[in-house]
């Protein structure tokens, strides 16, 4: 049996562990089922933004007669947008092999291990032992029990980037980020889209008045149903059949597609590493169990990202890592702050938020709330934006920002400024002593907390 100072399982933000580990001197085994890179880079935020961003410039293309501009697209070449698509992660596989080369007192496991004993994994028919070991393996498509679903040849995040011709229409099976990012692309590349949400709203962690305007201007370009049941999938000649239940009016209602994406949320790894045979446990989801350092039942395991099931970004899983890897070495020990973390939706439009809802936030505060439409400011006017706006949260007593969120134009980079100034301690002035350029959109975000009042 072989022994490491360090076991890393997963090579997405996994990645940044071995690296910790490498320049400590300490002997590393690193496991993952491949491909390098993990969610992320292979089958997640990279490859999606590669597409979103045509599919962007489509619908502006689409909506620019609001703007006194006609405009027509002759033609959207979907095989060469998938082919550019791949261009960086083919890129970043090639970097990181040559990494994996010449290294010492480092071995690279490709495989599915799994625990036989405390500290123990059996991987390529070799066990291997840590002393400590971090678990990174991440989540998979969490499949529906939807009968005749395993007869049909079924779209996940997985694998729809391996497409090569654009489907006639598609049935996305899902309301969440995943679902609305993936609706948003294959209707501005032609495709006919009917997005099927089990729930009374999409994207439900949401502020409520963002999911109704988003599927408001979603449905401009597609059709939405919510409160569906999906019951049942039938494989007819050239297309697949999606038989559902109207869960407020009980109807039985029936509808077709191509091809069809299942969306309907993430399944941690942690089964497949029978992480209960070293002492790890797991929650009523299958997520690993960890507490405020990123620390596992069993002494000397950590876990962080995916795994887990608490924020699944790949920004905030990197910085689990982090916090892991402080942890594991130091002696004080380092909470993971998730106070402040922000997420952003690439659907048309964009949405971006951080912190609390406004619900969430009542619990537990006495709050104000502050609202701006974009076309409150003059930039936000010079576009025309209608519809967008963003909602502040604030604390009252505290004289802190608990919450922000946006939707519209460039929101994943708007939210920025307060991400910082909640990460700086959440008070407004970290926004307001700043002198803001006019006329340009982050006056938006002055003018939302100017508009502060009783909810």
């Amino acid at each position: 049996m072989r022994k490491y100072d360090v076991i890393v399982i997963g090579s997405g933000s996994g990645g940044e562990i071995v690296e910790f580990a490498l320049n400590n001197s300490f002997s590393v085994a690193w496991i993952d089922k491949g491909p390098l890179g993990g969610t992320c880079l292979n089958v997640g935020c990279i490859p999606s933004k590669m597409l979103i961003y045509p599919a962007d410039r489509v619908v502006e293309i689409q909506e620019s007669q609001k703007l006194g501009i006609k405009a027509e697209i002759i033609d959207v070449d979907f095989k060469t947008i998938m082919e550019h698509m791949k261009e960086p992660i083919v890129e970043s596989h090639k970097h990181m092999k040559r990494g994996l080369h010449n290294t010492e007192n480092f071995t690279y496991y490709k495989g599915v291990g799994h625990f036989t004993d405390d500290y123990t994994l059996y991987i390529n028919n070799e066990d291997i032992k840590g002393e400590k070991i971090f678990i990174g393996s991440g989540a998979r498509p969490l499949i529906p029990n939807i009968i005749g679903l395993d007869k049909v040849k079924y779209l996940t995040n997985d694998n729809v980037f391996e497409l090569k011709e654009k489907p006639d229409s598609l049935i996305i099976i899902g309301g969440g980020y995943i679902a609305v990012e993936f609706a948003h692309f294959f209707a501005a590349m032609g495709t006919q889209v009917t997005m099927l949400q089990r729930g009374n709203r999409l994207i439900k962690n949401s502020e409520p008045e963002i999911s109704k305007l988003l599927e408001q201007l979603m449905k401009k370009r597609m059709k939405i149903q919510t409160n569906i049941d999906v019951l049942e999938v039938r494989k007819t000649s050239d297309k697949n059949t999606v038989i559902c239940r109207d869960k407020i009016s009980g109807k039985e209602i029936q509808y077709s597609g191509e091809k069809i994406l299942v969306a309907a949320g993430r399944k941690s790894n942690a089964d497949l590493l029978n992480v209960e045979k070293t002492g790890v446990k797991t929650n009523e989801r299958g997520y690993i169990k960890v507490n405020e350092y990123l620390e596992t039942s069993k002494k000397n395991i950590w876990a962080f990202g995916d795994s887990t099931g608490k924020y699944m970004f790949k920004h905030v899983a990197n910085e689990e890592a982090l916090i892991a890897w402080q942890n594991a070495i130091h002696d004080h020990k380092v909470q993971m702050d998730y106070s402040a973390v922000p997420y952003a939706i690439f659907t048309y439009p964009q949405i971006a938020a951080v912190g609390l809802t406004e619900e969430e936030a009542k619990k537990n505060h006495k709050i104000l709330v502050g609202k701006a439409k974009y076309s409150d400011v003059v930039k936000g006017e010079a576009m025309v934006e209608l519809e967008g706006f963003a909602k502040a949260i604030f604390d009252k007593e505290s004289e802190r920002i608990l919450g922000f969120h946006i939707i519209g134009p460039y929101a994943s980079i708007l939210i920025q400024e307060v991400v910082n100034a909640m990460a700086l301690g959440g008070k407004i002035g970290f926004i307001g002593q700043g002198m803001h350029i006019h006329p340009a959109l982050p006056e938006l975000i002055l003018r939302t907390f100017t508009n502060l009042s009783e909810p």
